[in-house]
């Protein structure tokens, strides 16, 4: 089979397996050294447990059916030369200085006495390409606050568990003057505004190379405490995200299970050069603003190969409300997400919307968006500012399946203490001014949804700054049954109606493209296209 090793860490390796579907193909087994040591169905698996500094050798076998070996072996017989099935790689692991066992700092792992301050010096005294290591047992846990160029390790059964004791969390001011009093020090963030929240039981704060690896969990502790209870009001402080990776770059997280944050799972913010491998993040369906990943003003960050299944958005890219672009502009830039799945939760991938920096060059593929609300949402208001352009967004090789409205567009979004005024509200146009946002192309291309209920495409922009660009090609989307569909609004904003059956609602938008589109189980028979500027439709069937 044709494979890459995407990335090498001092103690495991992250494999990518090629293949034309989503997420999961046909099993196979992973040799290393001629051993065979994992069995997986999955594209994207990790090697975990190799020794620092070790050249293994890497092949990638297919485990085939007695018919399909029959096959396989015709298919052998034919060729002169084998195919790429018999190929083989060689890799090297990373270099690592010193293994520093938490338990030897102290360390209980017995899941009641608090670690905090073990596995804290062991962080400290961590020099440069050591790694921090948890061995199983549950580490009943405070935040942590991670240092440059080391590792954190935790093996297969060792568990970091949040206090959910709030009171026993630190503080981190959300914006400081600075001494010359020329500029401001930010050190956390609400849903895109600089407010004072906890600390996150991982926080790394201005730091770079730091990788966190293993089989292991960090467990947020959430539902041992208050954390989503009467989650829209502060109670000394903002809630705190699982993992918050701020202003550092080089930083990656591999293997590791993220569950029962008290908010936002993972959330890096103002961070660079980010690689999400092979994570599995869960919460509650119930537990309210636990997104799985939000990337906030970031660039060049790769999600591959991860699993998320939370309470509201699985994937939410951001970029801060206005305060923030006025003072700390930073776009979201070059975000690639690979052959993962998205099940639950409010949105797959959303963009928005606290997006005032704008998002820009974002690709999804080969994943799979499994009983979410929503698959593709983009969602953004007047308010945003003219610096909020969401643009270069591709979603392809996508399979949806039991999502209601795989596709919204939304720039009247309700949210924020002024979401419902008339200013964000108000359906006719205004004047494009420096709180007009703007959303250019959005591509898809090569999706299958299966199992909708109220609509295909929701896309609503607004009259004064239409939305640039629509374009489908090569989508088939097919409805429930009438009588299993459950009618709903595909879009948060006021006095929008019911759907159900809909297959293509498009309002101010400049370019709408459907090409090679088919809709099956519709109650309509052709878009309902309202100030659409330019309509090119070719191929579309209503069956």
């Amino acid at each position: 089979m044709i494979f890459r090793v995407i990335d090498i860490f001092n103690r495991s390796a992250v494999v990518e397996v090629e293949s034309e579907l989503p997420y999961r193909d046909a099993e196979y087994e992973v040799l290393l050294n001629k051993e065979a040591v994992l069995r997986d169905n999955r594209n994207v698996v990790s090697l975990q447990g190799l020794l620092p500094e070790t050249e293994y050798e890497i092949e990638v076998r297919r485990i085939s059916s007695p018919e399909r070996a029959a096959e396989d072996a015709a298919e052998q017989s034919c060729k002169a030369q084998p195919d790429e099935e018999t190929e083989t790689q060689r890799f090297t692991t990373r270099r690592e200085s010193v293994l520093l066992d938490v338990r030897r700092f102290g360390a209980r792992g017995d899941g009641v006495v608090n670690d905090t301050a073990a596995v804290q010096a062991a962080i400290s005294c961590c020099p440069e390409e050591g790694t921090v290591y948890f061995p199983k047992g549950t580490y009943f846990l405070t935040p942590l606050f991670l240092k440059s160029q080391i590792t954190l390790w935790l093996d297969e059964g060792a568990v970091l568990l949040g206090d959910p004791d709030r009171t026993h969390y630190p503080i981190l001011p959300g914006m400081t003057q600075q001494t010359d009093e020329k500029g401001e020090y930010n050190l956390s963030s609400w849903e895109g505004n600089p407010l004072d929240s906890f600390a996150s039981l991982i926080t790394a704060m201005n730091v770079h190379d730091v990788d966190i690896i293993g089989a292991g969990t960090i467990d947020g502790g959430a539902d041992a405490g208050d954390w989503w209870e009467d989650v829209r009001t502060r109670r000394i402080a903002w809630r705190p995200n699982t993992v918050f990776l701020a202003y550092s770059q080089r930083v990656r997280m591999q293997g590791v299970t993220v569950r029962n944050s008290p908010s936002w799972t993972i959330h890096p913010y103002y961070s660079d050069e980010l690689r999400f491998l092979d994570l599995t993040i869960w919460n509650p369906s119930d537990s309210p603003n636990t997104d799985g990943f939000d990337p906030e003003s970031c660039t060049d960050v790769l999600l591959l190969g991860t699993k998320i299944s939370v309470g509201d958005d699985c994937v939410a890219i951001k970029s801060g409300k206005y305060y923030m672009s006025q003072f700390h502009f930073k776009r979201t830039r070059q975000v690639e997400i690979r052959n993962c799945l998205f099940e639950r939760g409010h949105g797959s991938v959303t963009v928005g919307s606290e997006v005032a920096g704008g998002v820009e060059d974002v690709h999804v593929s080969q994943c799979i968006f499994d009983g979410t609300d929503r698959g593709v949402r983009l969602k953004t208001r007047r308010g945003r500012g003219q610096r909020s352009y969401l643009g270069g967004l591709i979603f392809e090789k996508i399979r949806m399946s039991g999502v209601y409205m795989p596709m919204t567009v939304n720039m009247f979004y309700y949210c924020d203490p002024d979401g419902h005024s008339s200013f964000v509200q108000d359906q006719s146009e205004r004047p494009v001014d420096e709180l007009t946002p703007t959303i250019g192309p959005l591509v898809i291309r090569d999706v299958d949804c299966t199992g909708a209920s109220a609509s295909i495409v929701c896309a609503y922009g607004l009259p004064e700054q239409p939305i640039e660009r629509v374009e489908l090609k090569k989508v088939t989307a097919s409805f429930l049954p009438e009588n299993e569909r459950t009618p709903q609004v595909p879009i948060m904003m006021d006095d929008f109606p019911v759907m159900n059956g809909k297959s293509f609602y498009l309002h101010n938008i400049r370019e709408v493209i459907l090409e090679n589109v088919t809709v099956e189980g519709a109650e309509d028979t052709e878009p309902e296209l309202i100030g659409v500027e330019n309509a090119r439709i070719s191929g579309l069937r209503y069956v």
